[in-house]
């Protein structure tokens, strides 16, 4: 007879588990799964001109190259480059002096950025160059970088005109407060069939000469040019400033996508040496919008040109018009010049028609002297309406860059030192005057405005600030001043559901501005930065809360986001706004956490402090249970 008793083992089988406790264990697992990623955080690595590349690349041991960083660096890390001159003679092939070809990702860029407080300078003056093609000074073959702060300078040619910055091929990389000069070619040049949506953010383009091009002096020499791309995502140009370059200031000649400009300024192209040089064969525009083979219609707004050569703005021969929003041209050869040709056939001129012909709105031509404006829908322009602008419509119509020539222009008003956050120089040059002529005489094409309709123009009088940094694109304008103080909802009794109060960003048509009542709300808008902060308490949830929406962007300025809204609900409900508004979780029950990090990373102490709660409820729970049944 078998014995009833059962074996020892069995006899003390482990209790199962709550469903409670296994939902903590899930939980634990979760967090536990945050943890890791947490601390896999991306690596900083560092440049300095005291370092060895046989260094680890840490700030007490950095690295002596540029290059050395960029062949370690991974999707995800930074390479900070400290202060000083990398004199670079040997280029790291024979077309690129620095060559980047590891990409990052959308989520997780490779960073190049100047330490802060610091300037980098990359000096090519004594590179060896090839003798039978290009070399430029940085060459991108890679997507989704994000260069910040470098100067880049003295590329040297032969007979090629050597760019400082060549983007070959990838997409997607934002090229930010970078100062490109005295190369032989651009400044920068992107030119693949496939490489789009870049950001080209507040940089500076000048002094850039191709002396000695097979294709004639002065001939290539752009500050920017974007090219030869027929598929993929739109590139901006925004904040930025090209002077003195011997071809053009902005060229998007066999560009078959469209790119958007704006916010940016155009002096003094089609002349070199400080301009005190007249290349013979240096075109001399400050915006080529053209030429387009296929019709492709860009978008150029809120733009100031001015003592450029040949003409302010011009469409260079392209088989399909662009869109040309509030611009100011002052004392170029010719103001705006619509030239329209068929495609592979320059010496045609043809008339644009329906959907294909310029549209034209909120212009300033000072003086109004334009040429080849058949085929151009244009309205609301200074010579529609028969404005003649004078000095008295500004507040300025002097600079030295208009009056002089010379290195030391460089270093005051309009092509002076920029902001501390990389925007415009805060010059009264060219903006309107009250009482001026083209103050609201405009129409409403989607920018925000100040006052009964919009100004004419770049500036739109009696709106703070300067160009925004960062921000999308949109239809551009200028941004209303921040909204007011939120108010949250509390929460209803502990644990239950808190949610954070948001703060209203600078809104539509209610926001003062410059004593000139609300700014009018356009569509889309560029350059605004919104966010503020959200903050709770009580209650036994833990809430991340909603931050100021996006003030509306702006040509000419930056949005403030919400000031500080306050509610009531959640334990401690804390959320930090940014580029854009961030949304945190919700509390209802128990503890339904959301995580905020500035580095977008989940906080390693506060998902310990979590996991040690965790652990301790689910231990005790699991004593009391296994005591209870013993």
């Amino acid at each position: 007879m078998k014995s009833s008793l059962c074996p020892p083992m069995a006899c003390h089988r482990r209790p199962s588990l709550h469903p409670s406790l296994l939902g903590l264990s899930g939980s634990l697992v979760v967090l536990t799964t945050l943890l890791a990623a947490g601390t896999a955080r991306a690596t900083d690595y560092y440049v300095a001109t005291t370092g060895s590349d046989s260094n680890a690349g840490t700030m007490a041991a950095p690295f002596a190259t540029l290059q050395k960083g960029v062949n370690t660096a991974v999707a995800g890390d930074t390479v900070w480059i400290r202060g000083g001159t990398y004199n670079i003679t040997t280029p790291a092939t024979s077309g690129a002096g620095v060559n980047f070809t590891k990409s990052g990702t959308a989520t997780s860029p490779i960073n190049y950025f100047a330490y802060a407080g610091e300037l980098p300078v990359f000096d090519f003056t004594n590179m060896t160059i090839s003798t039978s093609g290009y070399t430029h000074g940085f060459v991108i073959n890679a997507s989704y970088l994000h260069f910040k702060g470098l100067e880049i300078r003295y590329v040297p040619m032969n007979t090629s005109s050597n760019n400082g910055v060549a983007v070959t091929g990838g997409g997607n990389d934002t090229f930010e407060s970078l100062n490109m000069h005295h190369n032989s070619g651009n400044g920068i040049f992107i030119g693949s069939k496939t490489a789009g949506g870049h950001l080209i953010l507040n940089c500076d383009a000048h002094d850039n000469y191709d002396a000695t091009s097979s294709q004639g002096q002065g001939q290539n020499a752009d500050g920017f040019g974007v090219h030869y791309q027929t598929a993929g995502a739109t590139t901006i140009i925004r904040g930025c400033r090209a002077w003195w370059n011997s071809d053009d200031g902005y060229d998007l000649i066999n560009q078959e996508v469209p790119v958007t400009v704006e916010n940016s300024w155009a002096m003094g192209n089609g002349y070199a040496m400080y301009g005190t040089f007249n290349p013979s064969s240096g075109n001399g525009n400050g915006f080529k919008m053209g030429s387009s083979a296929t019709g492709v219609r860009h978008l150029v707004q809120n733009n100031v040109a001015w003592k450029n050569k040949a003409s302010g703005f011009y469409a260079n021969h392209s088989t399909g018009g662009n869109t040309w929003y509030n611009n100011t041209s002052f004392m170029n050869g010719t103001q705006y010049n619509m030239l329209a040709s068929p495609a592979g056939d320059p010496n045609t001129t043809i008339t644009l028609t329906g959907a294909l012909a310029h549209i034209m709105r909120n212009n300033i031509g000072y003086p109004n002297k334009n040429t080849n404006m058949s085929g151009v829908d244009t309205m609301f322009n200074t010579w529609d309406l028969g404005i003649t602008p004078a000095a008295k419509d500004f507040l300025s119509i002097t600079d030295p860059s208009v009056s002089m020539t010379g290195v030391g222009v460089e270093s005051s008003g309009a092509l002076g030192p920029r902001a501390a956050d990389g925007t415009m120089p805060p010059v009264d040059f060219l903006k309107l005057a009250a009482g001026s002529a083209m103050i609201d005489k405009g129409t409403n094409v989607g920018l925000p405005y100040v006052g009964s309709a919009p100004d004419l123009g770049a500036y739109e009088y009696g709106a703070a600030g300067t160009t925004g940094a960062g921000g999308v694109s949109g239809s551009g304008g200028t941004s209303g001043a921040a909204g007011t103080t939120g108010t949250g909802t509390g929460g209803t009794g502990a644990g239950g559901s808190g949610t954070a109060g948001r703060g209203a960003g600078g809104a539509s048509g209610t926001a003062g501005s410059a004593g000139r009542g609300g700014m009018r709300g356009g569509a889309g808008g560029g350059g605004g930065i919104g966010g503020g902060t959200a903050t709770g308490s009580g209650g036994a949830g833990t809430t991340v809360g909603t931050g100021g929406a996006t003030g509306a962007g702006g040509a000419t300025a930056t949005g403030n986001g919400g000031a500080t809204a306050t509610g009531n609900g959640g334990a401690t409900a804390t959320g930090t706004g940014g580029s854009s508004p961030g949304t945190g979780g919700t509390a209802s029950g128990g503890c339904s956490c959301a995580i905020d990090d500035p580095t977008g990373s989940a906080s390693v102490g506060s998902i310990l402090a979590m996991l040690g709660a965790l652990s301790a409820l689910l231990l005790g729970r699991r004593r009391r249970r296994v005591t209870a049944l013993s």
